[in-house]
């Protein structure tokens, strides 16, 4: 099971966090804000040496590596096999020991469940109808950015064990109400714990005009992401 730290614990955990080693090479996602927000969520959670924690998307791993050097059991999830080489490395450069597993989503783990599921899932909003291609395929997500969030979603139930929590974070341009009631209609009990504003990043900005058609956003230039933590209702 994972739970909140208790409010006078959580200030000197994130104060107190370590840089981590990151190696990212090209084609793979680099951490950014929302890498962040997730750690910092994550650092909220009581993890100890009997959490299994399932990295959805890992990416660089960065994530994955945190919540082993937090002491949890830790399996790493990702379709990009480039990705996945990349978790291995970093968990070495940083002294961690976890589990590396090649596929879509949960469907790498059939049939397991987990105390902990984390994930930083693409979630931008696309003009293509294509499949994602290269290193697009760490944030393109459909024309309205949830190809994968309410897979995400839909599926948590079945990888969560009946004491588990899942933290995921996207952007407001892809629905936060839709990720809550997506969420609540799965039988969980979600939040939002964090969030943050930022400018629009160089992939926002290039299809700004197209959001604006698209109705995602009006004439402002700015996101807001947030964390949500899920529970079984």
């Amino acid at each position: 099971m994972t739970a909140p730290l208790p409010a006078s614990e959580q200030a000197g955990s994130l104060t107190a966090a370590p840089r981590l080693r990151c190696w990212v090479p090209r084609g793979v996602y680099t951490p950014q804000t929302d890498t962040g927000l997730l750690r910092r969520a994550l650092r909220r959670e009581r993890i100890t040496g009997e959490t299994d924690v399932l990295d959805l998307g890992t990416g660089s791993g960065l994530l994955a590596v945190e919540a082993a050097r937090l002491g949890g059991r830790v399996t790493a999830v990702d379709i990009s096999w480039r990705a996945l080489a990349t978790t291995w490395w970093n968990a070495r450069l940083n002294g961690q020991s976890l589990r590396v597993r090649h596929g879509d989503l949960a469907t790498a783990v059939p049939g397991r469940r987990f105390d902990l599921v984390i994930t930083n899932p693409p979630y931008v909003p696309a003009p293509s109808t294509a499949p994602p291609r290269g290193p697009a395929r760490a944030w393109d997500a459909g024309s309205d950015g949830r190809l994968l969030i309410d897979r995400i979603c839909d599926s948590a139930p079945t990888v969560l064990r009946p004491t588990g929590t899942l933290l995921i974070v996207h952007s407001h341009l892809c629905g936060v109400d839709a990720s809550l009631t997506r969420l609540e209609g799965a039988g969980l009990r979600p939040e939002v714990v964090d969030r943050a504003r930022l400018p629009f990043g160089r992939v926002l900005r290039s299809r700004l005009a197209w959001l604006r058609e698209q109705g995602l956003t009006a004439d402002g230039t700015t996101e807001e992401l947030v964390v949500i933590r899920a529970e079984h209702a």
